[in-house]
Order: structure tokens, then sequence, then C-alpha cells
């Protein structure tokens, strides 16, 4: 039996070893147990643009409440891949705060501008259309959904491998505050604020502000700067205007200024030049830069929801936002100025979202039209001073779009439903690209005559695309529901920002957009009066023309392309659980599964001028074959209040950072976290002590490969880019320990 034909038979045998448990656990019960009210939460989402019970959205979508996040000492966004299955949402390579996401197999680890992501984020249904500042900070959130699998007919392109949700906190008239602040290790110092009042009886207004603050986990050795710190500030303010009992608006704007030191990476093998072994510390570097570094992004947003009758409702979603990043990468993290990139990235965005939404006893319905106008340019230097080249690459990419969508759900019977839908896409870019080489080392604001030009041009492309949705959801009864979908997504095409024309004539050309057509199979369950939860889903995706973003080292510089694969294969599985054992004692568990595979890939070789299928050589990017979580929590009611434990182990197995196999590539390992919070009895203080990491767990997140020439036994037998062997990576936090304090009024 071939490797393909046992996952899918593996695949097949779990769902169905699930459902049939279930089918049973769920017969066994008599019909008082489906209307006792006792039991877990009921979970709402807002997957399908309108307010859902989590068990009946036919949709696999994980939500993380406010309370569920504090009470781990949740920090930001990318600590919710320990807890989700088939996700990575990681700190990207040399900032602090620019994401790497990816779902089932699918994202972008390439944080370049004018390249599209994998996976919509949206704060409050605003689309965040670039990575940089995505790593958003957990506060004054009321809620974190991710929805896995294409979205493309509600939530429109770049979201094929899924989208997240970062939804805050309602306005509701109330006068109330939060304080919390946090001490910990590498000393830490954050703290938070948030509030909100009515300043009329139909005018409300509040806001939040964060500080967030830690020395570094290392240092730069040979500058003594800190390396892997934290500096960061963000705001929110917004106010809600009841303007009648069918009028509301709602305004928001916020900001984020991360003043973190760039990153230095860790070198894994000794320097070419000044022989230098790997240091003892994985967050111990070098650098030939200053490590100056700013992300700051800030945008404002307008809502308005009219309930135009008790079955119409019309929705408008205004929105501006931009951002400007300024940072120094040492790529080889070394003393030498072998190989640095200083890199500048601005971007705005418009959007306007027009929704229509039907409810009624059997058909419910959401429509409407979207607008996205954006601009994103930037300039980066790759200054091999060893070799007195420096090449450097600039641009700007404009981007329309327009989109037409909507989708229904019409019950057939009191079990029976079905959901159509689609979305009709135009997307229309122009870019300009510039790209020169000049003898010496020259800085982003330096003056300088080229000593050649390798980039030159301006070219436009426009692509459209209609996406549809399709799904049947049958309910066995109040507490199991199965259902089926089939879903259409794309990620828009696009201009290599990158391309040297010298070294590939058809640099120049767009590539074009990826598609991902998904089928899905799931079952969602409550059962034993309903204290447990389990759902489960099978998925089987064709993902055709996938963008590959490859850069290989050429004499004096980088050749970049973005390949449009010719298909990829990714199927799998997914289960979540959780059991209340008793009213005080908890478990829950995810394991997730993905088979993910190349079928062909076109690679042009710059150095032979060929196009070789490479595809048995290479691997999905970001995408452990297993991720897999155990958590438990326990309370402890007293007299001085509730005491709340909670720990949890979070497994991933082998991963490769690119996909080609490399020395960065990280073994499987499993991570521990434990807590223990406190509430008092009236509500008002708390103190939580956390704990991450708990073994001190050296992992790898990411890093960047340009290897010098080795032989067959992995001797090094030539200089690498710049003269230098750059293999360098980054990791993921090592143990901390905290201690927060809130109190709310």
């Amino acid at each position: 039996m071939n490797k393909q034909t046992f996952n899918r038979s593996l695949i097949a045998l779990t769902v169905a070893s699930v459902t049939s448990g279930i089918s049973m656990s769920v017969s066994a019960q008599d019909q008082a147990d489906a209307e006792d009210e006792q039991g877990l939460e009921r979970i709402q989402v807002t997957a399908r643009r309108s307010v859902e019970n989590l068990q009946e959205v036919p949709v696999a979508v994980t939500s993380f409440s406010a309370a569920d996040m504090d009470q781990v000492g949740l920090g930001d966004i990318t600590e919710l891949q320990q807890r989700l299955p088939n996700t990575t949402l990681q700190v990207s390579r040399g900032t602090n705060s620019t994401l790497t996401a990816y779902i089932r197999g699918i994202g972008q680890q390439d944080p370049l501008w004018g390249f599209e992501p994998g996976v919509g984020i949206y704060i409050d249904d605003v689309y965040i259309a670039r990575p940089q500042g995505a790593v958003l900070e957990v506060f004054d959130v009321e809620r974190v959904e991710v929805l896995r699998g294409p979205q493309g007919t509600l939530y429109g392109k770049n979201t094929i491998g899924g989208a997240m949700k970062y939804v805050t906190r309602d306005l509701t008239g109330d006068t109330e505050g939060h304080i919390q602040g946090t001490v910990g290790s590498y000393n830490q110092r954050d703290l938070k604020l948030s509030g909100q009042t009515a300043l009329t009886d139909n005018f409300y207004v509040g806001g939040a502000f964060a500080t967030l603050n830690r020395d570094g986990f290392g240092e730069f050795r040979n500058t003594g700067d800190e390396n892997y710190n934290k500096e960061l500030m963000t705001g929110r303010i917004s106010a809600l205007w009841n303007a009648s009992d069918r009028i509301q608006l709602r305004f928001s704007a916020d900001r984020t200024d991360d003043h973190s030191n760039s990153r230095g990476g860790y070198r894994l093998t000794p320097s070419q030049v000044s022989e230098q072994q790997p240091y003892d510390s994985v967050f111990d570097s070098d650098t030939a830069l200053p490590v100056r570094n700013r992300v700051r992004t800030e945008g404002a947003s307008v809502t308005v929801d009219w309930e135009l009758n008790n079955d119409w409702m019309f929705k408008s979603v205004t929105a501006y936002r931009e951002g400007y990043t300024n940072t120094n990468i040492d790529f080889d993290s070394t003393p030498n100025p072998a190989l640095l990139v200083p890199a500048i990235y601005e971007d705005d965005q418009f959007t306007q979202e027009l929704q229509l939404n039907y409810s009624s006893i059997d058909f419910n319905f959401v429509g409407g039209l979207y607008f996205y106008e954006g601009e994103a340019c930037g300039v980066f230097g790759t200054i091999l001073g060893l070799a007195g080249v420096t090449v450097e690459n600039g641009g700007c990419v404009d981007t329309s779009s327009q989109a037409i969508f909507g989708q229904g759900t019409y019950d057939l019977t009191s079990q029976w439903s079905i959901t159509l839908g689609g979305r009709y896409t135009q997307d229309d870019k122009t870019a300009d690209v510039f790209r020169a080489t000049y003898l010496g080392m020259k800085f982003l604001d330096d003056e300088a005559e080229p000593f050649a030009v390798n980039s030159n041009f301006e070219t436009e492309a426009d692509w459209s695309r209609f996406s549809p949705h399709a799904s049947v959801r049958y309910r066995a009864n109040s507490n199991l529901m199965y259902y089926a979908s089939y879903s259409n997504g794309f990620k828009s095409g696009g201009v290599d920002m990158r391309a040297d024309a010298s070294l590939n004539p058809d640099a120049s050309e767009p590539y074009d957009p990826e598609i991902v057509d998904t089928y899905e199979a799931g079952i969602k369950a409550e059962f034993w009066n309903r204290r447990m939860r389990m759902n489960a889903a099978v998925f089987y995706s064709d993902y055709q023309d996938m963008q590959v973003t490859v850069q290989r080292a050429v004499e004096n510089g980088v050749a970049s392309q973005v390949l449009n694969a010719a298909d990829a294969t990714v199927q799998g599985f997914e289960i979540e659980s959780i059991f209340a054992l008793t009213d005080l004692l908890s478990v829950n568990a995810t394991i997730g599964f993905v088979d993910a595979s190349f079928d062909e890939v076109a690679f042009f070789n710059p150095q032979t001028q060929q196009v070789d299928d490479v595809s048995d050589l290479w691997s999905f990017a970001n995408t452990p074959e297993w991720s897999a979580n155990l958590g438990i929590t326990h309370e402890f009611p007293s007299q001085y209040g509730d005491f709340v434990w909670s720990g949890n182990l979070a497994y991933r197995s082998d991963t490769q950072i690119f996909e080609v196999p490399s020395l960065l590539d990280m073994d499987a390992y499993t991570l521990a976290n434990t807590s223990v919070v406190w509430y008092s009895n009236d509500g008002r203080w708390n103190a939580g002590l956390h704990i991450k990491n708990l073994f001190d767990k050296e992992y790898r997140l990411a890093g960047y490969n340009f290897a010098a020439p080795r032989d067959d036994q992995g001797n090094v037998i030539g200089p690498g880019l710049g003269g230098e062997d750059t293999i360098v990576g980054y990791y993921g936090e090592p143990r901390t320990v905290s201690l927060s304090v809130g109190y709310r009024f």
C-alpha cells in the first residue's frame, strides 16, 4: 500500500471511528439530556457573518474567549498555535511583530511588500492586508475566532488557508475599567489599561492602552545590544452612537508602535570569515548593523448597523489602515558586513464593505459588495560588504479589487439544511520594480550611481475569479450535527518585487493566482448531559498554481523567483474535544493530521536556464504532519476566592522550514505550560502566575538559508554568498515566569 493510499485510509478510519462513537454516545442519552441546560458553556461565533452557536456552524472553527486567554496568560495571537490543530502562527524571522501564518499547509512566509498572505487576518471585520504588525497583542479583546479551510465566499481572496478574526470588546454603556500589571522573567514590565463609560444615554466611549516591555533573551555579543527584547506600545479608542432604535454607528481607531530591536539569528555553522564557532545560547548573535527597528501600524473604521425591519439588516464597514517598517537585518549574524539587509516598507489601504442580511424562520442570507484600494511600497539593500557589492531593490504595487458576494442557508426540514454561496472578484494590479547593482557598501540613504541596472520595468495585470461554496447540514438531534461542504478560494497573483530581469528574462511577468478546491466533512456533537463536546473534520484539498518564493545565491547577488507550482494535494483531519469530568475539573484535547505533498513543481533554474520538475525534492514549509494539545483545568473554591490551575502539553512533529530540506529543519518537540489564577469573591481582583515553556525546550521557528557549497559528505568546498556560510535560525521563547495582578472597577 503506497503512502497516499495509507494516509487516506487512516483519515477515513479515524473519522469513521469518531462518528460511530459519537452516534452511539448520543443515542444512549434520553431526550431529557438534550434539553438539559447544564454542562459546557454555549459558544457564539460570527464565522458566517451572523451570530450562531458554534455547534451549529458547518465550518471548522475554533473560538477563544477573553476569559480563556486570560486564564493561561496569553500574550499575543501566536501563542494560539499550541491550541489549534494544523495551524502555524509564528513571529517571522528578524522582527518582533511580523506574522507568519499557515493553516492546513497554506500560507505565506515571505513578508515582502506586495506579496499576499494565504490566511486572512481581520480586526472587527476589517481585513489586514500585510503581515507587518499582524502579531496582535491580546488586550481589550472579546474573542478570537480561527476558521480553517477556504473562506473565499464570505471573506474574499487571500483566505484560502483560513481566516482569523480578532473581535474587540463591545461598548455597553456601563462605566467600568480594568488595570493589569505584569512582572516576570527577563525584566518583563507590562501595563494594560481599559475602560468605558456613557457620555449620554445613547453615546458611549471607550479606550484601551498597553505598554509591553522586556529585556532580551540574549545579546549581540560584539555590541552589547539586547537581542529578542520587547518594547511596544499599543492603544485603541472607540465610540458607539445609538442613533435610533434601529441604527447604530461605531467608530474605532488603533495604533501600535514597536521599537523592539531587530532580531539577530543564531549561526548553526562556523563563520567562513572569522571561524567564529556557534555560541552556547541560541539567543546570542553578532551584527554589523545598528539594531534600529520600528514597526508602526494604525487605522480607523466606521461601522453602521441599520435594522431595516424585523427581517432585513444593512451593514456598512468603512476603514483605512497604514503601516510603516524600518528595520536592519544582518542575515549572516557576524561582526563582518558579509550579508546585510536594511529595509523600509510602507503600505496603506482603504476598504469598504456593504452587507445586506436577511433572516427568517427557515432562510438566512448574507450578501454584499466589497471594495479595496491599496498601495504597498518598499526598498531594501543586499549589502555584500566583503565582496564590495550592493544590490538594491525598490518599487510599489497598487491594487484595486472589487467583489460581489452572497450566501444563503435554507432549512429543507427541521433536520436538513443546505447552503449555497459564491463570490465574484475582480483584481487589478500595477507595479514598478527597480533593481540595481552598486560598487561598495551602499545604505538606503546613500546617493550613488549604479554600476548596472538589473531591472527597471513597469507592468500591470488583472484577474477575475468566481469562488463558489456549497454545504449540507444534517441535525440528527439537538446535540449532534453532521455536515459536508465544498469551498473554492484563491490567493491573488502579483509581481515579484525582487525580480532580476538580467538573470531571468521572464522575471518581469506577473505570476498568477493560486487556487484551492477543498472538500470537507465533519461532525459536531455534545453528549453526556452536555458535559463533553467533540468536533471533528476531514478534508481534501486540490491546490493549483501554488505560489512559492525561491531565492538562490548566485554570483554577486540573489536570484528570486515566484513560482506557480503545477499542482499539490493536501489532506488530513482535525479533532477538538473538551470534557467536564466534574463541575470543577475539565480536560481538553486537539489533534491534527495533514498530509501535504507537491505533485509537480516547474522550477526555472537561473544557472542552467532550464525548467525542471523538483516535486520529489520539495516538501511543504511550516506544516508539521502531526500537531496535538492536551490541557487540564481544575478549580479550587475557597473562602478567599477561587483558585484555577491549568496546564497543557503541545506537540508538533518534524517541521521543514523551507520547501527544500536544510539544516534549519526542526525535529519534533513538545512544550509544557502551567498557570495558577486567583479570582476574588467580589470579582474585582485577580492574580495569575504563569510559567511558559516549563522545561525550557529549545525550538527553532524560522531562519535564513544561504549555505556555502558542500560536497556529498557535507564539507564546505567554497565561499557562500558574500563570502559567508549563512545558515541562521530564529527560536521560540525560553522558559518564562510572570506574575499578573488585575483590578476591575
